[in-house]
């Protein structure tokens, strides 16, 4: 069985690029330290790297709890510290009592700099106060030129990694039975809705399929999946546990509270 046969066929690219960042490690004896990774693709490069003997894998995000990590991968004799992951944290500051600041708002403001997603980690916005991480290289580049989020007139100022203040999420797990594996199908168990109110949502753009807009509900869930449903949450598929007599799935997930 190939490695691909683990992966869905849109993923190909992204494996090729984790076999290249390990051969590079492993025939070079150099670390490798990547961009910003979702947690679909962090699933990933632990599957495909595994136990290599030669190659090791580390994650940091800033802190504990945060989503968005850069992976940093190492020959045998390096020992990682935080300070590997070249990272920088901002604490947004903007005048809260007369406007407000939203996360679709600062994430629209880091895209409309022409900086590219994985260039960036967790945006954390609780009551009044705002923070970003970074990678290191743009963190001079973010302090000058983000200046506008929405409505309001903001300064990034540098901040420790340590004062961070992340929520880790919380997750729950259920289980349920679909006649099918097809995203509009799955979606609605998980979320408890018709079949019709998400195979609508899905067309209009509103679900994601491991960090990706898909538009269409046929589109099959596999084991390992992340989804998500506009104003419904996030979730992942932890286990296909097979068919019931019925014919239906069995199907192991977890919903994020």
């Amino acid at each position: 069985m190939s490695i691909y046969d683990h992966f869905r066929p849109e993923e190909r690219t992204f494996v090729d690029r984790v076999l290249q960042w390990q051969d590079e490690v492993h025939e070079r004896y150099v670390p490798k330290l990547t961009d910003f990774l979702d947690p679909r693709e962090q699933d990933m490069i632990k599957q495909i790297i595994g136990n290599h003997p030669d190659v090791g894998v580390s994650f940091s995000g800033g802190v504990d709890g945060t989503e968005r990590k850069r992976a940093l991968l190492t020959p045998p004799y390096i020992e990682v510290s935080p300070d590997d992951f070249e990272l920088t944290a901002f604490e947004i500051t903007y005048p809260a009592k007369f406007v407000s600041l939203s996360h679709p708002d600062l994430l629209g403001a880091m895209m409309g700099l022409g900086l590219k997603r994985d260039k960036f980690g967790d945006i954390i916005v609780q009551d009044s106060t705002a923070q970003l991480i970074v990678a290191k290289e743009i963190a001079d580049f973010v302090r000058m030129n983000l200046t506008q989020a929405g409505k309001a007139s903001i300064s990034p100022e540098e901040i420790d990694l340590s004062t961070l203040r992340i929520n880790e999420a919380e997750w729950e797990e259920q289980t349920g039975t679909v006649s099918s594996l097809r995203l509009d199908t799955v979606l609605a168990e998980v979320y408890n809705l018709s079949r019709t109110k998400v195979a609508a949502m899905i067309e209009h753009d509103r679900a994601k399929l491991n960090w990706k807009v898909i538009s269409q509900p046929s589109s099959e869930v596999a084991a390992g999946d992340y989804l998500s449903l506009r104003s419904f949450g996030r979730s992942k598929i932890i286990s296909l546990d097979g068919k019931t007599k019925r014919d239906k799935w069995r199907i192991t997930y977890q919903i994020r509270k």
